[in-house]
């Protein structure tokens, strides 16, 4: 083999090992990215779960709102309804009286 065909093959495995590194660093590089893109999904569905709980929460909180305010037209209607029964009754005892 000649000088030049040795300097070419010197050149060409020097080329290949750098490939090789460069293809080992790339590799660990993507192992890395992969397990962040993991976690990073992890996360995000535990954000949607939680986001899902607390509108969860907040429509039960508005449907128990809702009832208590039902309940207190309840309680003011039957105040109502006691306040006209003895005005009534005040007004039937002065025709009878």
């Amino acid at each position: 083999m000649t000088k030049e065909e040795e300097e070419k093959l010197r050149v060409f495995e020097t080329r290949v090992r750098q490939l090789i590194l460069q293809y080992n660093a790339l590799t660990e590089k993507n192992a890395e990215l992969q397990l962040a893109l993991t976690e990073g999904e992890k996360e995000i569905a535990a954000a949607k779960e939680e986001i899902r709980q607390l509108q969860d929460d907040y429509n039960n909180l508005k449907l128990a709102k809702m009832i208590e305010i039902s309940n207190s037209d309840l309680q003011g209607a039957k105040t109502k309804m006691a306040s006209l029964i003895r005005r009534i009754d005040k007004c039937i005892a002065l025709l009878n009286g």
